[in-house]
């Protein structure tokens, strides 16, 4: 019986571990707009690295935010559509509209705050923890990977 138990435990653990993989691999990468990449190319890229449906983030940092504006020309407004209707979640760094060089207000609907790391000594993600208490991680990228790129990225 004991044999059994362990035999057991360890198919349940390999079909969990084989579940969670799946899932990481039916996720896209994480894409930056800014620092040299326009929204345009980026979101060119993620959508030719991502197959339709698959999810995938791309965030955008400041002057390319402009794109995610719900005045934005007709041809990054197409873009962003396409990203969107793609699988792609559209982000920008909390600490942006902290510093006020992003208007969330003036962003359509959906686009996701992602915050950086916190200062040395904070208590706010606690050691081990992957998210913020009241972060919705269902909109962040389940790889450890993908969502350390994006707090390296939005830390000040």
């Amino acid at each position: 019986m004991n044999r059994f138990r362990r035999s057991f435990a360890a198919i349940a653990a390999a079909v969990c571990a084989a579940v969670a993989g799946a899932a990481h691999a039916q996720e896209g990468g994480v894409y930056i707009a800014g620092d040299g990449f326009s929204f345009a190319k980026a979101a060119s890229q993620a959508l030719s690295t991502n197959p339709a449906g698959q999810r995938f983030f791309l965030l955008v940092l400041p002057p390319e935010t402009r794109a995610l504006k719900a005045n934005a020309s007709g041809r990054l407004a197409a873009t962003r559509k396409r990203v969107t209707s793609s699988g792609g979640v559209l982000m920008v760094c909390q600490r942006d509209i902290d510093s006020g060089k992003v208007d969330l207000g003036a962003l359509v609907p959906g686009v996701v705050a992602v915050r950086g790391w916190p200062p040395p000594g904070s208590t706010a993600l606690p050691p081990g923890e992957r998210y913020f208490a009241d972060e919705d991680r269902s909109v962040l990228p389940a790889a450890n990977e993908g969502l350390r790129r994006l707090r390296t990225t939005c830390t000040d």
